[in-house]
């Protein structure tokens, strides 16, 4: 069983940047599939960013590309989500996500909600005007 808890969010104005953090904690052996989804009032959950903790490999959002950064710190277990030139489009709920996978396997945004097996309370991003 993995715990995830999300940190981070707040209310900025347009152009601002963020750092969200997900800590992992529990039994985290082996490769995991990290992401980020968000989910604004009204709107479906939508993968953010994704990286395979294994391999490195990173996967964006075309909404984010550019502005946000996904990174991980194995050591302390965390998960990051750098967001930059925050748009009012942005505000939503930021949600952590994890799946076990073995080394290599498929980690993309495109990857369904269900595919996740661990997901964090969630952290509130709100991006005024």
């Amino acid at each position: 069983q993995v715990r995830l808890v999300e940190s981070g969010g707040g209310s900025v104005q347009a152009g601002g940047s963020l750092r969200l953090s997900c800590a992992a904690s529990g039994d985290t052996y082996g490769s995991y599939c990290m992401g980020w989804f968000r989910q604004a009032p009204g709107k479906e959950r939508e993968g953010v960013a994704t990286i395979s903790t294994g391999t490195g490999s990173t996967d964006y959002a075309g909404s984010v590309k550019g502005r946000f950064t996904i990174s991980q710190d194995n050591a302390k277990k965390t998960l990051y989500l750098e967001m930059n030139s925050l748009k009012p489009e942005d505000t939503a709920m930021y949600y952590c996500a994890a799946r076990s996978v073995t080394y290599g396997w498929y980690c993309s945004t495109r990857a369904t909600e269900a595919y996740f097996e661990y997901w964090g309370q969630g952290t509130q991003v709100s991006i005024s005007s």
